[in-house]
């Protein structure tokens, strides 16, 4: 028990307490006035995709001029990849 003259000691008085600065461990928060991706960011993102998948699926269909070809399916992939790509720079 402790003594009515004892004052109780705080957790960050016992022990090695060590800050979240000292041990590294510390994120600073961001300012509120970081740049965001403009507007139309998000519908060239939306846009990439749509026709990524538009021409790959009128290439297995037939509807493209010159048949069925593998350059329309490698368009149809570069299209949705540098969507893909795009999104993980959106802010």
């Amino acid at each position: 028990m402790a003594k009515t003259g004892q004052k109780r000691r705080k957790s960050k008085e016992m022990g090695r307490y060590v800050s979240a600065q000292g041990r590294g461990s510390y994120t600073a928060p961001r300012p509120a006035n970081t740049e965001h991706s403009p507007r139309w960011y998000g519908w060239l993102l939306l846009g990439l995709l749509v026709l990524g998948l538009v021409i790959i699926v009128l290439n297995y269909l037939g509807v493209l001029p010159g048949s069925v070809s593998p350059w329309y399916l490698v368009a149809g992939l570069v299209s949705m990849f540098s969507a893909f790509y795009l999104a993980t720079l959106y802010r």
